[in-house]
């Protein structure tokens, strides 16, 4: 072998070596998501033994003012990074969840892990779950999961997730700020 074609090999070699080492982080990043939303589902689990009569006792809602498309938001909770940088503002209803994300933020939907685990492994899974509880006459086509991603251009400005039953929205809510956070430190890392 010359010396030009074993530079050629090393060259190869050290791409490959860095292409390994970004799929192992990408890998570390998803499983720290999945590890976190086992804890709140493990967490959910917990509590539901503990507090039954709370979750069967219904909450009165107040009478709505005629058909309207849009959801009415009952509580702003601010989503922030450890060190206080607000990321979005999200938006939740009896029923409904609206994420608005921060305007100073440049929040891209290519930007690992939104795709991958977001979109891919909590909504459109909790969709697809949904879909098939309603195929079994469970609950009605119309109570399945659907969520909307507002875009401006390749930026993401708005999600909004309706038909949330009540035992998702802490799973949504973590895997929502973790998504934002991970995002958030991969665009700090480029920048």
């Amino acid at each position: 072998m010359t010396e030009e074609e074993e530079k050629e090999k090393i060259k190869k070699i050290a791409e490959l070596r860095a292409l390994l080492q970004k799929r192992v982080g990408d890998m570390e990043t998803e499983l720290e998501g999945l590890r976190i939303l086992l804890g709140f589902i493990d967490d959910t689990l917990l509590n539901k033994g503990f507090r039954r009569a709370e979750i069967v006792k219904p909450v009165p809602t107040p009478p709505k003012a005629g058909p309207s498309q849009a959801i009415e938001h009952e509580r702003s909770i601010p989503l922030k990074t450890v060190t206080g940088d607000l990321l979005a503002d999200l938006y939740v209803a009896e029923d409904s969840m609206r994420v608005v994300l921060a305007e100073d933020k440049s929040f891209d939907v290519n930007t690992p892990p939104f795709t991958s685990f977001l979109v891919e492994r909590v909504l459109a899974k909790m969709q697809e779950k949904d879909r098939e509880v309603a195929s079994t006459g469970e609950i009605t086509p119309d109570k399945i999961l659907s969520y909307n991603i507002t875009r401006d251009g390749g930026l993401i400005r708005e999600i909004t997730i309706r038909n949330v039953r009540s035992e998702r929205s802490r799973e949504l809510k973590s895997a929502i700020r973790w998504t934002l956070e991970k995002m958030y430190e991969k665009m700090m890392q480029t920048s």
